[in-house]
């Protein structure tokens, strides 16, 4: 599990671009027949993907947590964006589709990753805070997602939303996630931008077309940063920063959060006029 530690907006504004990516960007989420983790420092979220080829995956405890077990003060949310495959907890079997949903609650002690076919492997997009109370782990399907369609044409930013892990969906401690699916032809996500200066968020842009990228835009309203997002990508957002993209094609994203609440509403509006 690698380590990315949080910084301010004034060092942020001292960055070049090798400096941006370093901090904000986690290029390697799957690797074939692996779990890879990332631990920051922006609300203690830990951030990975299991891509299980073979034999099942076991989630790890890296001895950098100080737990005897992953979710031994933990709670999990995993999303897959690849093929189907099957959580297993505690000896209970879920079955996750192409963009369904698993919370598993803090206490869990063994969950296994693994796919249904080795050919196309499934993809789990896992997201990781800090916990204080059990809830039961629960799956969501995305056609129990409640999808809700925002955006124009006009303003080429048509998208559908998903949540599952939020205030009136999935229980959690702290623990927020959904996605976002752009409509083809559309490329703006989350504009205009606005800031969570309660919690933190984390980025997991996907479905990106090969070749085709995403400009995502970072740091202070006044001070913004450019960063360019590859399929597969994820984007560490600090609770100061504005978090909006645009890309070269439609895409799809993983939004989640940690921190002061799970308020899907939650968030303090930027005018366009107001960015620089």
């Amino acid at each position: 599990m690698t380590q990315r530690f949080a910084i301010g907006p004034r060092e942020t504004a001292t960055l070049d671009t090798s400096g941006l990516r370093a901090h904000f960007l986690i290029e390697n989420i799957f690797t074939a027949g692996e779990i890879e983790l990332t631990y920051t420092h922006y609300d203690r979220m830990i951030v990975g993907g299991a891509q299980p080829t073979g034999a099942a995956l076991a989630l790890p405890c890296p001895e950098s947590l100080k737990a005897n077990f992953f979710l031994e003060r933990r709670e999990l949310g995993a999303l897959n964006v690849g093929g189907a495959g099957t959580v297993t907890v505690d000896g209970t079997v879920y079955e996750l589709g192409t963009q369904d949903c698993l919370y598993v609650g803090m206490g869990s002690k063994d969950v296994r990753f693994a796919s249904a076919d080795a050919a196309n492997p499934a993809k789990f997009y896992l997201l990781s805070a800090p916990a204080h109370a059990v809830h039961p782990t629960t799956r969501r399907t995305q056609a129990e997602a409640t999808p809700v369609q925002m955006g124009a044409a006009e303003t080429a930013n048509v998208r559908t939303i998903y949540k599952y892990i939020y205030a009136e969906g999935i229980q959690s401690c702290q623990l927020v996630m959904g996605l976002t699916q752009l409509a083809p032809g559309n490329v703006w996500n989350t504009m205009p931008s606005h800031t969570h200066d309660r919690r933190m968020e984390a980025y997991l842009y996907f479905n990106l077309p090969a070749g085709q990228r995403v400009l995502h835009l970072l740091g202070e309203p006044t001070e913004t940063r450019p960063l360019w997002v590859s399929n597969e990508q994820a984007i560490l957002s600090p609770p100061w920063s504005i978090h909006t993209g645009c890309g070269s094609a439609a895409y799809a994203f993983i939004w989640g959060m940690a921190g002061e609440n799970r308020e899907y509403t939650d968030m303090d509006a930027v005018p366009l006029e107001a960015l620089r």
